[in-house]
């Protein structure tokens, strides 16, 4: 038996990093995005770009038909450790996003003032930053300007910083964060901007050209004729690769950083580049629940404390109404299932009881008794109290007759056949079979009893003398008639032969007429 390969510490470490990884992703929020109702082409893109922001934490694939209801996403979310619905809809005044917490609320509402698609932001950009690498991890969220002591804001902000992943600014590596999601509030507009950012880290203090060699498209250097040529000649190059790097966005790097030149302890420019989407959002309402609690916030219609109170009442009302309906059809579904188990049973016993009573019966008819009649007997001396006259109860020689229908034998006799005209097969009895019977169905002139053009060759064979209709009947001899399209040849051999004065043909058979009168 070959010995167990031990496992190195290289393996160890990548179990315990994957076990850790699959920790991780478990803790972190996750996301659905959805549409509900008819929302058109441009916002179901706006909705697969906001997908695309949100991942790797969302169902990039998730499909939502016309019949789901929110309460089948809701009854998944929890299987699946989601903690937050974004659901797009569109009326015909305007285009709302709602961010749900799951299962118990609360519910924002955003009117989508204005948006831009991520090709519309790409194509405006002279040298877009975006690669398939940037979504492996979540991105960093930004919140600006929502230090108000406005208490729908700070409860707006707790929910959308509760829909990323936190971070642990002294255990993050600074390789994966790639993205940057900015929510920035507008205090004089009361409009909240959104922004999807690339970070890209740029090594400062260094010249043009080493720059340009640090890409991974190496320039032509055939034009020179030293190397030292290209680093001093700066003239050559365009004058829309200058930067603007400065203190304000110059930071000194913590770590080892994967990409070009850009070193521990070492000073780094970050740089932004916009991938989309874009979107100004506008607080609309805030409420309790999933889409039917009490309205906390809203922000155009403002409601008075007896108001308030008064919605409150009927909702509480509504709330029991619903909870009495609901145990009515618990009851109500309880009650048919007892009575659909107890019909069950009685059927099970009358069963049993029918299946006793033909045992029963057929003992009693395989023994020849006779029941009914003891019956009658006992019960004649019971009343009477003397025995009774024999020619009153007469014995049966026979067992009592069953009908084959209720007998729980399950042998079936087949029904006679019954012939329209002529006999049964075998003939009559006392006379022997009749050869030619099948020529004569449906035809009473070729019985006995019909003396009227009837002859006999050979032995009580009846056979017509009359002419029939047909291939030998009497239009067989015109022209064009069915003895002259089929026989019309003789000399072909082969085929029926034709009608001769010495010969009779009947069923595809020659016969000889008999040279005996009357047979």
């Amino acid at each position: 038996m070959a010995r167990k390969r031990k496992q190195g510490r290289g393996t160890k470490a990548a179990r315990q990093n994957v076990v850790s990884a699959e920790s991780v992703y478990g803790k972190a929020p996750h996301t659905f995005v959805f549409h509900r109702g008819v929302v058109g082409k441009s916002v179901f893109q706006l909705l697969l770009d906001t997908r695309r922001t949100m991942e790797p934490y969302t169902a990039s694939n998730l499909r939502a038909r016309k019949k789901n209801i929110l309460k089948d996403f809701v009854s998944v979310a929890s299987s699946l450790g989601v903690t937050h619905f974004m659901v797009f809809t569109k009326s015909d005044k305007s285009i709302n996003m709602r961010i749900m917490r799951i299962p118990r609320g609360p519910t924002i509402t955003f009117k989508v003032k204005e948006y831009s698609l991520v090709k519309d932001v790409q194509s405006a950009i002279k040298r877009p930053n975006m690669y398939a690498q940037q979504f492996r991890h979540h991105p960093l969220l930004v919140l600006n300007n929502f230090s108000k002591d406005e208490p729908h804001l700070k409860l707006a902000a707790t929910v959308l910083q509760n829909m990323f992943p936190s971070i642990n600014v002294h255990k993050v590596h600074l390789d994966k964060i790639r993205r940057c999601v900015l929510f920035n509030y507008d205090p004089e507009t009361k409009l909240i901007e959104f922004r999807h950012y690339s970070i890209k880290l740029v090594p400062v203090g260094i010249s043009r050209s080493v720059k340009k060699l640090m890409k991974t498209k190496v320039p032509d250097l055939s034009r020179y004729k030293d190397v030292s040529d290209f680093f001093l000649n700066t003239g050559q190059l365009s004058e829309s690769e200058a930067e603007q790097d400065g203190p304000h966005n110059e930071v000194t790097v913590p770590q080892e950083m994967t990409t070009r030149g850009n070193i521990a302890t070492q000073k780094s420019a970050i740089r932004l580049v916009e991938i989309g989407p874009r979107m100004k959002l506008q607080l609309v309402k805030i409420e309790e629940g999933l889409c039917e609690g009490e309205v906390m916030y809203h922000h155009f219609i403002t409601k008075t404390l007896q108001e308030v109170a008064a919605a409150r009442k009927l909702r509480i009302q509504k709330k029991k109404a619903k909870e009495a309906r609901k145990m009515q059809q618990k009851a109500n579904l309880d009650k048919k299932v007892k009575q659909k188990e107890d019909h069950k049973n009685k059927s099970l016993e009358g069963i049993k009881k029918k299946k006793k009573k033909d045992d029963f019966t057929k003992n009693v008819v395989e023994e020849g008794k006779q029941p009914e009649e003891d019956d009658d007997l006992e019960y004649y001396r019971q009343e009477v109290g003397e025995d009774p006259d024999p020619a009153l109860f007469p014995k049966r020689n026979h067992p009592p007759r069953m009908d084959k229908r209720k007998s729980s034998g399950n042998s079936r006799t087949l029904p006679e056949k019954k012939f329209k005209y002529g006999t049964k097969p075998g003939g009559r009895p006392g006379r022997p079979d009749n050869k030619f019977q099948s020529q004569n169905k449906g035809n009473r002139r070729g019985d006995d009893k019909s003396p009227r053009g009837m002859k006999r060759f050979g032995k009580d064979t009846p056979m017509r003398t009359g002419r029939k209709s047909g291939d030998f009947g009497k239009y067989s001899d015109k022209k064009g008639g069915p003895m002259d399209r089929k026989f019309r040849n003789k000399d072909r051999g082969g085929g029926r032969p034709s009608k001769t004065n010495n010969k009779k043909v009947l069923g595809g058979k020659i016969m000889k007429k008999s040279k005996v009168r009357g047979r």
